[in-house]
């Protein structure tokens, strides 16, 4: 028995049963594909495959598709990631080329690995920490209500509006926002609140509450900042994908909206040699992803948040790795400059 061959037999059914649909017997493999062999070997080598779970019949068809297990082993058996061609590279660097807020990068990333994929494709923000207090900015919107803005060296902008106890003067706000600039610009936002003691230490007794109240909104566009989050773009993806969701697409779906479910997936997902990482069906551990598949690949400075799709597990997986890593690659480099 050859096991080159089951292999190419399997990765002929892999192929065919992506791009059709349908299940494959035996004599359109021959017809489509080169294997060398005639049809009865080729049902032979089917027949194993099958008793080692890597193909099963559906219903009383007498062709086969791949299995969980089988896409894992097809998976496994792809040396390199191929490279994306010329057209599809600039395609992708004149997209994500423009504006550095980090929200418009994220949003143009997202979408366009949905469009380049056909999937739903999922970001997660980069570990913010290396991120840093770029500006601060008070505006003095009435003599009680104050605008807090911090803005990051990623280029996020978080905001709030507050009251205070007590009426305050537009020199008065002014000196108070200097004096927290003073102390907090180029400070990683993990040390915004620890940094809060020293400037209310040199803060007058007669301003002591108004500072603290100003440094607790600060304190929390801080944190939000610093928060996991992910976005998602093509989900409308998935009801072009009935047929591969056998049930239903709703647990797929109730799963992408629980944000802490992708975020933990994401983040347990480990890369092979690749730079990958892939979770075929029941790999996936959270149930409503049983018949999905998702492949994700670290990106930014240290590679540590996740780029990924979620998909059927009848994907085009060669091409779905490609797009991933290349687009991940650039946004890596779009955020290192």
């Amino acid at each position: 028995m050859s096991e080159p061959r089951r292999m190419e037999v399997l990765s002929a059914i892999v192929e065919d049963y992506v791009y059709s649909r349908e299940p494959v017997g035996s004599k359109a493999l021959v017809d489509r594909h080169h294997l060398g062999v005639s049809s009865a070997t080729i049902r032979n080598d089917m027949s194993i495959l099958e008793e080692e779970g890597l193909i099963a019949a559906p219903h009383t068809s007498a062709g086969r598709i791949p299995t969980d297990k089988g896409y894992r082993r097809f998976v496994d058996r792809i040396a390199e990631v191929k490279p994306l061609s010329g057209p599809e590279r600039r395609a992708i660097q004149a997209l994500l080329e423009g504006p550095d807020d980090l929200d418009d990068v994220m949003d143009r990333t997202v979408r366009l690995l949905a469009q380049l994929t056909n999937q739903v494709a999922v970001v997660q923000y980069p570990h913010l920490s290396r991120t840093a207090v770029r500006h601060i900015e008070f505006v003095l919107l009435a003599p009680t209500q104050v605008l807090i803005v911090l803005i990051a060296n990623t280029g996020t902008v978080q905001q709030k509006i507050i009251s205070l106890d007590t009426r305050i003067s537009e020199e008065v706000l002014l000196d108070h926002r200097q004096r927290f600039l003073t102390e907090l610009a180029g400070q990683p936002m993990a040390a915004v609140e620890t940094r809060l003691s020293n400037i209310l230490r040199r803060t007058p007794p007669d301003s002591n509450v108004t500072a603290e109240t100003l440094g607790q909104a600060l304190s929390s566009l801080a944190r939000i900042d610093r928060e996991d989050k992910i976005i998602l773009a093509g989900t409308a993806n998935l009801a072009r994908s009935t047929i591969d969701f056998p049930l239903t697409i709703g647990p797929v779906l109730e799963a992408l909206e629980e944000q802490v479910v992708m975020l933990r997936l994401l983040t347990e997902m480990e890369q092979d040699k690749r730079g990958m990482s892939v979770r075929i069906g029941r790999e996936n551990p959270h149930g409503g992803l049983s018949e999905a598949s998702v492949i994700a690949t670290g990106y930014g400075p240290d590679y540590s948040a996740r780029i990924g799709i979620l998909g059927p597990m009848s994907m085009d997986y060669p091409t779905t790795m490609a797009a991933v890593r290349a687009v991940a690659r650039y946004l890596s480099r779009i955020l290192g400059e």
